[in-house]
């Protein structure tokens, strides 16, 4: 099945749904940048959250960007969410691994670890971007990302994210969103029963690797409810804005001495973006040329 988005609503809109399945673009993530087993399921996670996250904002162009810092060996992640349903990330150690937790699972939490902070920032297009910290709860992300909503935004919400890798390879991951809307928040039976629900799901990728579709699970969950899923089917997939353009831009910055000396030590100069792991290689001929627009500028 493709990575893909859909929304729907339920309880005369009391209800808002919305889940993501990001398989092919956690393994071009994990490829990208080398993950560890444990490394791709945090990754993973956090690149659907911030898709989900993002998947409620109005404007053309708007962003979430997830930062996630603990006090475990992965040294912490950041991922960066669109609208548009493009994704990129990437985590600070992706070759550290570790073994089962207690229940036999990826010890994402003891990874990320359980005292850290969550940083989230929302690009709404204009003005200035939203910014909110919370403390971590478990490091496990989809617990985090869950306390972020009710904490910072008030949204009474549930989340459940995952990734489940075999023989080196993510074979299903994605997650799911269920908020209280504000017409319904005073509604506590309504509140009660969506929690007990979520909390009967033994987890989001076993039902992917058991052939559930998106508006199947939603069924499972919402069918009794006057579930309404929205027609739109959104692609999503692992994108990142970087080019050799931005990189000569970025190292023009550099001053025209530190120029000169790469093109003196190193005949040029390599960078690698952090977010999608692409080298790019700046010849002297390019780093020369400029250094030329510099002192064109400053005549």
């Amino acid at each position: 099945m493709a990575d893909q988005l859909i929304r729907a609503t339920a309880a005369e809109g009391g209800i808002r749904a919305v889940g993501v399945i990001t398989t092919r673009l956690a393994q071009e993530a994990k490829q990208r940048h080398n993950l560890s087993y444990v490394a791709s399921a945090a990754l993973g996670r956090a690149m659907s959250s911030g898709l989900l996250l993002a998947s409620s904002m109005k404007r053309e162009g708007s962003r979430v960007n997830i930062r996630i810092k603990g006090n475990g060996p992965l040294g912490g992640l950041l991922v960066d969410a669109g609208l548009d349903g493009t994704v990129r990330g990437y985590v600070e150690n992706p070759t550290v691994e570790l073994p089962p937790n207690a229940k036999g699972k990826l010890d994402v939490g003891g990874a990320i670890g359980r005292e850290g902070y969550l940083y989230v920032v929302r690009d709404v297009g204009y003005g200035y971007p939203y910014s909110s910290t919370v403390e971590l709860v478990s490091g496990e992300i989809g617990d985090d990302v869950a306390h972020y909503l009710v904490t910072s935004e008030q949204t009474p919400s549930a989340l459940v994210v995952g990734v489940f890798l075999e023989a080196g390879k993510v074979t299903a991951s994605g997650g799911l969103l269920l908020q209280i809307m504000p017409k319904a928040e005073r509604d506590e039976q309504l509140v009660q029963t969506l929690e007990s629900r979520m909390q009967s799901l033994a987890g989001f990728t076993p039902l992917l690797q058991a052939g559930k579709t998106l508006p199947e699970i939603f069924e499972q969950l919402l069918g009794d409810m006057g579930l309404v899923i929205l027609p739109e089917v959104q692609i999503v997939r692992f994108h990142c804005g970087c080019s050799m353009r931005r990189v000569l831009g970025a190292l023009k910055m550099l001053g025209e001495a530190e120029l000169q000396d790469m093109i003196e030590k190193d005949d040029g100069a390599e960078a690698t973006c952090h977010f999608c792991g692409e080298v790019y290689q700046a010849s002297s001929d390019e780093l020369a040329a400029l250094i030329e627009d510099l002192r064109a500028g400053s005549v």
